[in-house]
């Protein structure tokens, strides 16, 4: 690596964080980690999360040629079986990110298809979506715009009739949240809607309107979009225009590279993950040439370099370097808000694993 090769030196900083993450939960999954002294709140099953602790273990597997990482890798996506056939749309962020970074483990590919087929078996015609589902608690008929990341992709290789579902999934929430009636304070995007058979779609108070994780979910489906010519070739001309209405009502290009965690509440936490995630959508939406392409993936480096200058730690004593901190959990809740998340973590090795050009760590146009 070069003097100069800050991208490099965080995708290390980040890697070797894996391992101290690894040694301390063990068998569980990493949620969030204190922003004092990096110990991990962790879950047994994985929750919506799991997905990334497991991508994570995958590129580091690739990225060391290890054998024990790709066995950790291995039992880790594993563990995440049980997931397949539950109620829940956020198996999209479940599977595909656990699965796509290893596209040459059978055992990976195989639970991948498991649990495309299960999601394609749970698509509502009537909604038009696979719904939000019951498994994590709240309504079951909701669209969310973090039902659709991941999902998009997952459902794309579920046979035959997969990505004409997967277009109809990403268009039914598009039309919801960027329509008309889906326009919130400012005209940011109305990130959640609820179902009734009856009346039809209604919006949905939680999340609000402005939510920066919300809108980098959708930017980032409309980029794996983008990037599948087999869910693009439905409706084309709607991605683009999409795209070009998120860069503009989300302000991802023009305004702050770490954005608030609620556009209405510019004080409040600021969420380095939505960051994240938006600096992988904008990769992936250059890949895809994208209107501003070129536009897009100077914004992706200025967000990334952003990240790792003021928010990603150092080694000291009181604390492990290739933490991402100041990502927030649940504002409303008060619930981790200043914190290292390992969805964070994921999507910024990923960002700068294709920034640094390790196409042989992560091709990002298929993760």
């Amino acid at each position: 690596m070069t003097s100069d090769d800050w991208a490099g030196r965080a995708l290390t900083a980040v890697i070797d964080r894996v391992t101290v993450t690894e040694t301390e939960v063990g068998n569980r999954f990493p949620l969030y980690a204190d922003p004092a002294d990096g110990r991990w709140k962790t879950t047994g099953r994985g929750s919506w999360t799991g997905g990334f602790w497991a991508g994570l273990l995958w590129l580091r597997a690739r990225r060391t040629g290890d054998r024990a990482h790709r066995r950790a890798a291995v039992e880790c996506t594993a563990r995440l079986a049980p997931w397949a056939g539950a109620d829940t749309a956020t198996r999209g962020l479940i599977f595909w990110y656990a699965t796509a970074p290893a596209p040459d483990a059978a055992e990976a590919v195989a639970l991948r298809a498991r649990a495309a087929r299960a999601c394609l078996d749970s698509y509502d015609p009537g909604a038009g979506v696979v719904p939000w589902g019951a498994a994590l608690g709240g309504p079951r008929l909701l669209a969310r715009a973090d039902a659709v990341p991941g999902l998009v992709p997952l459902l794309a290789g579920a046979g035959p009739e997969g990505p004409a579902v997967a277009a109809t999934h990403l268009h039914r929430h598009l039309d919801l949240c960027l329509g008309a009636e889906g326009a919130g304070n400012g005209g940011r995007p109305r990130p959640a809607w609820r179902f009734d058979p009856a009346t039809g779609w209604h919006p949905h108070e939680d999340p609000p309107p402005g939510w920066s994780r919300g809108e980098a979910w959708l930017l980032l489906a409309v980029a794996d979009a983008l990037l599948h010519p087999e869910v693009a070739g439905h409706r084309p001309e709607r991605l683009a225009f999409a795209a070009r209405q998120l860069l503009v009502r989300a302000e991802v290009l023009t305004g702050r590279l770490v954005p608030p965690n609620e556009a209405s509440r510019p004080l409040g936490p600021v969420d380095t993950s939505a960051a994240a995630i938006t600096a992988v959508a904008l990769l992936k939406l250059s890949r895809a040439r994208a209107p501003r392409a070129a536009a897009c993936s100077s914004r992706a480096a200025a967000i990334l370099r952003r990240l790792t200058e003021a928010h990603l730690t150092g080694p000291g004593p009181d604390r492990p370097a290739g933490m991402l901190l100041d990502g927030c959990y649940d504002a409303a809740k008060g619930l981790a808000v200043r914190h290292e998340l390992i969805w964070g973590d994921f999507f910024l090795a990923l960002g700068l694993a294709a920034l640094d050009d390790q196409d042989d760590l992560v091709d990002i146009t298929r993760v």
